[in-house]
């Protein structure tokens, strides 16, 4: 469709004497397409590949100067052909687009082109020559890219907002380019200045299907390092910067980098280990905004089942263990699927179900996962930041696959679990931070393929 419009915004060139029969057809073809969106009569694909060259033909003519192209986003569409699996066609298009357009293109001045993955190694540049790739840790440029603190700190203070530099500072910085720390996004800046008003103005601009897909379908890991970044930690993981796509379902940690480029994420800190002096980056969420952007779409991951998981929320916190059957049952039935989760892995589901809790019991408890109290690890412990206890009660969940070697029933299943809060100690975190042992309640988990038990 851009191609299209570009064609109708340079409409006044069919005016010309220039233009041969061959072009003034190719103007309207895409001219008519564009003010028909709905139309189902196909452009060839090689009336396509070759339009960008030919306008810049006929605006070379016209003006009697060469084109300076510019192409913002270029990988955008990648994205979503990588997603709904048209990869193949669409690369073999757009290498066909992009050699027409950049590589034997007499008519270009020279072209610019912004996108967040790797332009130095993505198959569809190989025909491309004399590239200069700037990245977000080169320092070409590098107080180009968004506003600077002393920008953004000033424009607040031109317009007496100065008070509210530190809650500008939470939500909209913390990007890096090259060496220059704490640049803003601008399109986030310039929408607080005008409204005056706090909001996740850049998450509710982008797309987040390619991110929010693979982190839903990854490893326990994957979701264990998300748990820890939701709760503003650090985490520390070693991966090629220099993302393409085709690495995407070999390599799970490219998801780090994916999420790096994209801005999600920001590295505090590189260190260069071993004799190789391999990179290991040390990451935080980028801002307030990024944390907001997430937490939406941990919880949109449950939106279909709201009322069962708002039901199983409320019977966890009043202890009716019939009501968290049922509900966790109707959960699982639904989403089981959606997390990728084979017959005897329910990591993935419930380790993007503790995501969720994070998400979205954020206020009323600090959630916990895999971590060692006593003498092991527990799965998920949920300490409550409100002092009422009988209200919010402390809360202790193990998660067992039934072996069914040595369990005759999802019921021994969950026994095994509960045996395993208690022998190894695991309300002695919850001790230690002066709660009772009758305002903590254990609950163990049994799966066998869609089914669970909780007791």
């Amino acid at each position: 469709m851009a191609i299209n419009e570009a064609y109708s915004e340079h409409r006044y060139l069919l005016e010309s004497n220039e233009l041969t029969d061959g072009e003034r057809k190719c103007f309207e073809e895409l001219d008519y397409y564009a003010k028909n969106p709905g139309i189902k009569k196909q452009v060839a694909n090689d009336t396509i590949c070759n339009a960008v060259k030919n306008l810049a033909n006929c605006l070379n003519r016209y003006y009697k100067k060469k084109v300076i192209i510019l192409l913002d986003e270029y990988d955008t569409p990648m994205q979503e052909d990588y997603l709904y699996g048209y990869w193949k066609e669409f690369t073999a298009f757009i290498r066909s687009l992009f050699n027409a357009t950049f590589k034997t293109n007499p008519y270009l001045e020279r072209a610019m082109m912004t996108g967040i993955t790797s332009v130095s190694k993505e198959s569809v540049f190989s025909d491309l020559n004399n590239l200069n790739v700037v990245t977000t840790s080169s320092t070409e440029y590098e107080n180009s890219f968004g506003f600077t603190e002393e920008e953004v700190f000033q424009a607040l203070e031109d317009l007496k907002m100065g008070e509210q530099k530190e809650l500008v500072k939470s939500w909209y910085d913390g990007f890096v380019f090259g060496n220059t720390h704490d640049i803003y996004n601008p399109w986030s800046i310039t929408n607080f200045l005008d409204k005056k008003q706090v909001r996740p103005y850049w998450a509710d601009t982008s797309s987040n299907s390619m991110i929010d897909e693979l982190i839903r379908k990854a490893s326990t890991d994957i979701k264990e390092k998300m748990e820890e970044l939701l709760q503003g930690k650090e985490i520390v993981v070693n991966f090629d910067e220099q993302i393409v796509f085709e690495q995407l379902d070999q390599d799970e940690n490219a998801i780090w980098s994916l999420m790096l480029v994209s801005g999600y994420l920001k590295a505090e800190q590189i260190e260069y280990r071993g004799v190789l002096l391999e990179p290991w980056y040390h990451l935080r969420i980028t801002n307030l905004e990024t944390t907001a952007m997430f937490t939406t779409m941990f919880k949109g991951w449950f939106a279909k089942n709201q009322s069962n998981y708002n039901q199983f929320m409320k019977a966890l916190l009043s202890d009716d263990i019939d009501a968290m059957n049922y509900y966790m049952n109707q959960i699982i039935m639904t989403t089981f699927s959606y997390f990728d989760v084979g017959q005897n892995e329910p990591e993935r589901f419930y380790h993007g179900f503790v995501l969720g809790l994070i998400a979205d019991q954020t206020d009323i408890y600090e959630i916990r996962s895999n971590r060692e109290s006593g003498f092991g690890r527990y799965d998920v412990m949920m300490i409550p930041k409100i002092k009422e206890t009988k209200k919010y009660p402390a809360i202790i969940m193990e998660f067992k696959v039934r072996n069914i070697k040595r369990e005759e029933s999802l019921e021994d299943t969950v026994q095994t679990a509960l045996t395993q809060i208690k022998e190894k100690c695991y309300d002695a975190e919850l001790y230690d931070r002066g709660l009772k042992k009758e305002e903590i309640h254990h609950y163990g988990f049994a799966f066998e393929g869609k089914k669970v038990l909780i007791g």
